[in-house]
């Protein structure tokens, strides 16, 4: 199933993903910082969702309160929880 999320607090303006089997597959940035966003979607790819979230979760962007990786974490929570 794809997933969006429209993030918040960040230069990416959405991410798209899918959660097969429990694991995160198919992730893209909308906008960002193109080789951190590429980078990040490549490292969580195949990941347990659980294991992403736990990684990803709480990491900032310079004085701000988020990230790009923070907010897959975010959608990630969402998605699992819908």
């Amino acid at each position: 199933m794809a997933y969006q999320y429209r993030t918040k607090g960040v230069c990416s303006r959405g991410i798209t993903f899918d959660i097969e089997d429990g694991r995160v597959c198919n992730v893209k940035f909308e906008g960002g910082c193109s080789g951190n966003t590429q980078g990040v979607a490549a490292l969580v790819e195949g990941m347990d969702v659980n294991d992403a979230i736990r990684r990803l979760s709480g990491i900032r962007c310079g004085f701000k309160p988020t990230s790009c990786p923070d907010q897959l974490a975010t959608a990630l929570r969402e998605a699992i929880s819908e």
